[in-house]
């Protein structure tokens, strides 16, 4: 029963990659993998086997390792709902809320959680792989941590430390962080791995021998640039730079991209597909107007978001394309959104309150009960899905008469107005089906690409664990993991 933990000297420097490609590395040696992040904060998340919601990220490393998501390899979870406040999931359920008034008192009383999830999940293999949130070196957010050295120290887990070298400055990112941490939290990290590089790893052997030299800590290896994140799931933001190519070579499916927008990795798959062009629309830029389909995306703040919608002039993008005849699919929160209203009448969002949607289907949405959290399978399209459901709130009214998809279990889901061209569904994940997303197509006139969308997320890991195999002392991190 072993761990080690990779933390990063800041966010985004690809700690999520790594940890997958880690535990896809240690699984095809043999060894029984589960993945664990004590704390995460994200609103792109996933269903797990025991009921609950965890990052999407642990869910993809899970994939990694081979096994069902749980809820104990991400105990805590943040879902940003507002500017300072943040949904609290703790064990896969929603607890409350967390704001800047008890942010750090409240994170420092779930050590208990993680903890329990942490024991849970080493008595069931030979190596957690354990993700880091953040960085170390944001010492003014050490008391009460639990995401990093907080937790590192209380279960004993060796630290590997991440650098990206993409962004620059990676040598003080490193050795800074040596300087600054306290020295009990310095003496976790046993070494450091060097993250995205370009070009010819010799350039940087001085570096590397220096970073040696300052940090004290011995190196794990130079990663570099791993083509193949590009066809994993997203996960904690939208790379708006994968869709800046305005140049329309082919048919254009835009999604706005709203302040609060979640699970937006059920558009992934169209990435596949040579001739979609997925556009996301940033704020400031207006929705194509050569755009085929508009998909309103899920969203963890639906009120806000519908405001925020509006204040772009969004709205009046999505009923220029319904006047122009063209199909729009609301999914989840966005579904709500081509709705008449939305109420909210126990603040589940926010203050209780009641808001004119965009009245393109004839639904009403009441935000209330327990979340819903759930798989399902079923068709759309003619075709069939597996897929989720994660969310809050009841839609009902006369479109409802007619049913977006019909469930494995005899149940409808989701609305389709009177003319056919508005839908909504509170299915996510529905495109990773190969059926149905060429089902979509084919109602925009699309011939499907027919590419499986998880055999190219298996094949991504499999690349990516085998760049790690090349670049990575595996072996060092092995006895590290065992010796501690």
């Amino acid at each position: 029963m072993a761990a080690i933990m990779l933390q990063g000297t800041g966010s985004d420097v690809g700690k999520s990659v790594l940890v997958a490609g880690l535990c896809r590395a240690l699984v095809r040696r043999g060894y029984s993998v589960r993945p664990f992040k004590p704390q995460n904060m994200s609103n792109n998340a996933a269903v797990t086997a025991d009921g609950g919601e965890i990052g999407r990220a642990q869910a993809l490393q899970a994939l990694a390792a081979g096994m069902e998501p749980h809820s104990d390899m991400n105990p805590v979870l943040l879902k940003p709902q507002a500017d300072r406040t943040s949904q609290l999931v703790v064990h896969g359920k929603v607890r409350g809320t967390l704001g800047v008034g008890n942010f750090r008192t409240a994170r420092a009383e779930l050590l208990g959680a993680v903890m329990e999830s942490y024991v849970r999940l080493r008595q069931q293999c030979d190596i957690v792989v354990v993700e880091g949130a953040g960085s170390p070196a944001e010492i003014n957010l050490r008391a009460g941590d639990i995401a990093n050295m907080g937790f590192a120290r209380a279960a004993d887990v060796p630290v590997i430390l991440v650098g990206d070298i993409d962004r620059g400055g990676v040598i003080a990112a490193i050795a800074g962080t040596k300087a600054i941490i306290d020295p009990a939290d310095a003496a976790m990290i046993r070494g450091f791995l060097i993250n995205k590089f370009r070009g010819d790893p010799a350039l940087f052997e001085d570096g590397y021998r220096q970073i040696e030299q300052l940090s004290g800590w011995r190196g794990f290896g130079v990663i570099p640039w791993l083509s193949a994140t590009a066809r994993l799931p997203s996960e904690d933001a939208v790379v708006l730079e994968r869709n800046i190519d305005r140049g329309a070579r082919g048919t254009v499916i835009a999604c706005p991209v709203l302040p609060r927008i979640a699970n937006f990795d059920d558009l992934d798959p169209f990435k596949l597909e040579p001739d979609v062009e997925l556009v996301m629309v940033p704020p400031g830029q207006p929705i194509p107007a050569q755009a085929s389909l508009i998909i309103l995306p899920g969203s963890k703040a639906t009120i806000a978001d519908l405001r925020a919608l509006r204040a772009e002039g969004w709205d009046i993008d999505i009923l220029s394309h319904h006047r122009r005849g063209r199909p729009i699919l609301g999914i989840c929160g966005g579904y709500q959104m081509l709705g008449r209203s939305i109420s909210d009448p126990h603040g589940i969002e926010g203050e209780p309150e009641r808001i004119e949607g965009l009245g393109l289907l004839d639904v009403d949405t009441r935000l209330m009960g327990d979340k819903s959290l759930e798989r399902v399978a079923g068709t759309a399209w003619g075709q069939s899905f597996t897929g989720y459901e994660m969310h809050v709130g009841l839609t009902d009214g006369p479109d409802r008469a007619r049913h977006f998809a019909r469930l494995a279990d005899g149940r409808t889901d989701g609305a389709v107005s009177a003319d056919g061209r508005i839908c909504g569904t509170y299915v996510h994940g529905l495109f990773a089906s190969t059926e149905a997303r060429a089902g979509l197509l084919a109602s925009l006139g699309v011939k499907s690409g027919a590419v499986d969308y998880a055999a190219s997320v298996e094949q991504a890991l499999d690349d990516i664990a085998g760049q790690l195999e090349l670049h990575a002392d595996i072996d060092a991190m092995i006895e590290m993991a065992t010796k501690g």
